[in-house]
């Protein structure tokens, strides 16, 4: 049984985990035609996107990092380096492949500032419909505790996503946020979790 509520203590008790697959950092447009073909392919996805932070009151960033991934392959994109690639978009606006994230109303809205036009399709956020089936406490640090058994790091969240060059902490980061929300959905849907919802 996976339980519908966890404390901090309890996910403090779990192994560390992380995302264990390749990591493709995507740096240059020419790179993003290929990655968008191979997504194309695929059914379900994790998504997340990272933000520089901004420690002054009232100062915004743009999304600095767009992550999508599959179960061995997760794909971090530049997007203060390279934007927001026509293919990349064209990705997250297809029907027929689910996007899977945890609060993605506010990844939307930053993306969307990146184009004049971006017509999201087929998001599924964890935090909203897992409320609808019950769990208590949703988030990608409590939803990995209760449904995958483990414990992620959250140690990067406030690094510098617009930093020269990204560290291998901060890649394995970024990579393991989309890869559990993708994790999680499989697993629950699996086991029958998401029946209600589909």
């Amino acid at each position: 049984m996976i339980p519908l509520k966890i404390t901090k203590e309890e996910i403090n008790l779990l192994p560390l985990g992380q995302f264990e697959g390749e990591i493709f950092l995507i740096e240059d447009l020419e790179d993003v035609e290929e990655v968008a073909d191979f997504l194309d392919q695929h059914r379900i996805i994790g998504f997340d996107t990272e933000t520089k932070p901004a420690f002054k009151k009232g100062v915004t960033n743009q999304v600095s990092l767009l992550q999508l991934s599959t179960s061995a392959q997760a794909f971090l994109f530049r997007t203060h380096k390279i934007g927001f690639p026509d293919p990349i978009r064209n990705v997250l606006e297809k029907e027929h492949i689910i996007k899977v994230g945890a609060a993605v109303h506010d990844d939307i809205k930053g993306l969307a500032k990146l184009t004049d036009s971006f017509y999201p399709n087929s998001f599924f956020d964890l935090n909203d419909e897992l409320r609808k089936v019950g769990f208590e406490n949703v988030g990608v640090r409590n939803l990995c505790g209760m449904v995958l058994d483990m414990r992620i790091s959250k140690s990067e969240q406030v690094s510098n996503w617009e930093a020269q060059i990204l560290t291998q902490k901060q890649q394995r980061y970024a990579a393991t946020d989309a890869w559990a929300c993708l994790e999680i959905f499989k697993k629950l849907k699996g086991e029958g979790y998401l029946d209600s919802l589909f």
